[in-house]
This record gives structure tokens, C-alpha cells and sequence, in this order.
């Protein structure tokens, strides 16, 4: 094996195996920091011995077998815990017994308690948003910090700092490696499910940069939602936000143009949604609706989705149903983007009129004054009432507020069909 072709091989093991990996070593040194550095002391182990060795069978039960024994070593040299050196011991010894060892059984107690229990502190309320972010794709994604930095478009020092400080606030907090209990769950899933969901936003519709979509992120959060969906099946807002991540992610490949340039709902050629992450999407969503009874957030923004996906042109998609899960949504998570969005659907179901009127309701809500899509909408809500010269100044506001450059070309050529109307 070349050296080039091991070191492919050793990124993908890695980011698959590497949040089995720290959470085992976290429930093992019970400091979620620690574990990432024995994590990548390993993984440095293995750049070093399998360009010359060749991947063994097992690669994930080799990391964790000398993640353990450099475990044991710090654990010695701090004369830390005896009891669990003879342990880590006698188990390491059972591996080296086995021909070819396990990774289930290196790892001991179950791997999904161990992960479930690593979202959760990868997640948690005592860190900010940011913070949980950044931990979550660098413990949960398997991303580099490099990685991170380039996807959210900040200094790649930033996000270091993110992660150090998350990783030190955890230890001060001394946040208990498990999966939280009653209502204490039903709190922290919130943050984690939140956590998910922004990671994938930010790659559907980028907020700033010159990529419409970063696809990338997509499809780290939709294997997280997965991942979590299998942990926790008995969650029905997990199964909506999978089926809401599922149910946008299909419509991709028809979002971007040759070059990259966005290409809206209506404008888009449904034969390239992906009918596969479609079915998915539903079968998650009827997931929910089975365990949930009245559906959470996520599962009404998942059954909005569904009423796109479902229709096979956008004539016939069903406004009125989508006006009343708004509306349903509206009640349980009162916010002005939601009530921003629900213009939009009054406006397609009831006409432009209905719709600007709650638009310029909005208007002077001070969280939407720097928000581009509020001027958008209502440019594109006046140039269907004919009101073709605010509609232009609107449309070139939103231009001017968004941060996205293939976003800012799209509202411009926009505001520039308006004023050749």
C-alpha cells in the first residue's frame, strides 16, 4: 500500500471510528479533553505504522487497544486510580489474547450508551451555541479544526479557542459522562437536536461565503440525526428533524445551477430531487407521528417539507395544508422567521396581498432589521402586485444585507428582472 493511498484509508477509518473511539475513552479517563488527545495520539500511531503495515482487519479495535495503553501509562505516571489500572490492564491483556479483537468487546460496555453519551456532553447547555458546534463536528463529525473553520468561514484560531474552551469548561463544570433522565433529557435533547439542525442549515443555505450550499455539512448533520435517531428510537422529535434533514437534503442536486448559481423551489427541475432521501424523509416523519401524537417543531416543519416533496409540480402543491401547520408551528414555537415563512405560504394559498400584510407587520420587529429575506419577501411580494419600483429597492436591500455572494447575485438579477418589467 502506498503511503497515499494508507493515509486515505486512515482518514476515512477516522471519521468513522472516532467518536466510538473517544467515547469510550471518555467513560474510561471521564474527561472528554483527555480522551481526544489519547484519541489522536493513536491516530498519529497509526500514521506512522500502517503505511508500512497495512490497515489491519479491525482498525477501530486497534485504535481503541493502543488508545488504552497510552491510557494506562498517563494513569500510571499520575498514580491515578489503581483499581482501574489492574482493570485497564486485564483487559488490555484479554485483547492482545485475541487474534483478531473486537471492537465491541474492546470498548466493553455498550457503544451506544458510550456515544449517546458523548452527543450529550458534546451538546450541552453550559456551552454556547458556537462552542457546542464546533465540539460537535470535531468530536461527533470527525472534522479538523481546519475543516470547521473553513465550513463556518471564520479564522481557524477561533475555533481552536472554541473547542479549548469547551473541552475546559466541561472539566470545571465537571459535566458527568451519561445520558441524562427525565425531564433532565427531554432539556438537553433540545439543545443537541438545535445543535444538529444549525449545522445542517449552515450547509443548505450558507450564510455568508461564495457557496450557495456546502454540502458537506449536510451530510454530517444527517449522519448525526441517523446516528442519534438509532440511540434514542423512541424520540419522536429526533425522527422529525431526520425526516425534515432528509426530506431538504433530496432537493440538492436541483438547488445549485452549472456554476454553482441558486435555483429556487419553483424553479427547480423535480426530477433531480432524490427519491430515495425523500421516502427516508416521510418514513421518518410517520415515525413521529406514531410515537408523538401532536407533532413537535421538527416534525411540523418535516410534514411543511413532506407537501413539497409530494407534489409533483408546484401547482399542485398544497398551500392551504402548509398555511396551517404554520399556523400549528406558529403556536408551539412562536418566532417572526416562522411567522415570516408563514407569509409566504398565505401569500401563495389566499394571494400576495394576504401575505405582505403580515410581511409589513413584521417589519418593525427589531431581531429581522439586519435579516436580508425579510426586504427579499417583500420585494417579490410586491412585484406580484405590480408594485414594481419598491419591489426593485426591496429586493436590492436584501442584496445589500445578505453575506452569501451567490445569494447577493441571485436577489440582484432579480431586482434587475423587476425593473425591466
Amino acid at each position: 500500500m502506498t503511503a497515499a493511498a494508507a493515509h486515505r484509508a486512515i482518514d476515512a477509518v477516522w471519521r468513522i471510528e472516532s467518536p466510538r473511539l473517544i467515547a469510550g475513552l471518555t467513560r474510561m479517563v471521564r474527561d472528554v479533553g483527555l480522551a481526544e488527545d489519547l484519541a489522536q495520539d493513536a491516530l498519529v500511531a497509526a500514521l506512522e505504522r500502517w503505511p508500512e503495515s497495512g490497515v489491519p482487519d479491525n482498525p477501530g479495535a486497534w485504535l481503541m487497544a493502543t488508545a488504552k495503553r497510552r491510557a494506562i501509562d498517563l494513569l500510571r505516571r499520575r498514580t491515578l486510580l489503581e483499581r482501574k489500572h489492574q482493570e485497564l490492564g486485564r483487559d488490555l491483556e484479554a485483547q492482545q489474547e485475541m487474534a483478531v479483537p473486537d471492537l465491541d468487546a474492546v470498548i466493553d460496555d455498550p457503544v451506544g450508551d458510550d456515544l449517546l453519551s458523548l452527543v450529550f456532553i458534546a451538546c450541552h447547555p453550559v456551552l454556547s451555541t458556537e462552542a457546542r458546534v464546533a465540539l460537535t463536528l470535531r468530536l461527533l463529525g470527525g472534522l479538523t479544526t481546519e475543516e470547521i473553520a473553513r465550513a463556518f468561514l471564520v479564522p481557524e484560531p477561533t475555533v481552536a479557542q472554541r473547542i479549548v474552551r469547551a473541552k475546559r469548561t466541561l472539566a470545571e463544570a465537571r459535566v458527568p459522562f451519561e445520558v441524562p433522565r427525565g425531564e433532565e433529557l427531554a432539556a438537553r435533547l433540545s439543545s443537541v437536536l438545535e445543535v444538529i439542525y444549525l449545522v445542517f442549515n449552515e450547509g443548505y443555505s450558507a450564510t455568508a461565503g461564495d457557496d450557495w450550499m456546502r454540502p458537506a455539512l449536510c451530510e454530517d448533520a444527517l449522519r448525526l440525526g441517523r446516528v442519534l435517531a438509532a440511540l434514542v428510537p423512541q424520540e419522536p422529535e429526533v425522527h422529525g428533524l431526520v425526516a425534515l434533514m432528509e426530506i431538504q437534503a433530496s432537493r440538492s442536486r436541483a438547488r445549485t445551477g452549472p456554476s454553482g448559481e441558486p435555483i429556487l423551489l419553483f424553479d427547480q427541475n423535480r426530477a433531480r430531487w432524490d427519491q430515495l432521501l425523500i421516502r427516508r424523509g416521510l418514513a421518518a416523519l410517520a415515525r413521529a407521528e406514531e410515537l408523538g401524537g401532536a407533532l413537535g417543531p421538527y416534525a411540523l416543519q418535516a410534514a411543511i417539507a413532506a407537501c413539497h416533496a409530494r407534489a409533483r409540480t408546484p401547482a399542485e402543491t398544497d398551500w392551504a395544508r402548509i398555511v396551517a401547520l404554520y399556523d400549528a408551528l406558529a403556536r408551539l414555537a412562536p418566532s417572526p422567521v416562522v411567522e415570516l415563512n408563514r407569509a409566504v405560504a398565505l401569500a401563495m394559498a389566499f394571494g400576495p396581498a394576504a401575505g405582505l400584510e403580515l410581511v409589513d407587520a413584521l417589519a418593525a420587529e427589531p431581531s429581522l432589521q439586519g435579516y436580508h429575506l425579510l426586504p427579499g419577501v417583500r420585494g417579490d411580494l410586491l412585484a406580484k402586485l405590480g408594485r414594481f419600483d419598491e419591489a426593485r429597492a426591496e429586493l436590492e436591500r436584501a442584496a445589500s444585507l445578505t453575506r452569501n455572494a451567490r445569494e447577493r447575485e441571485l436577489l440582484l438579477a432579480r431586482a434587475r428582472h423587476v425593473r425591466d418589467s
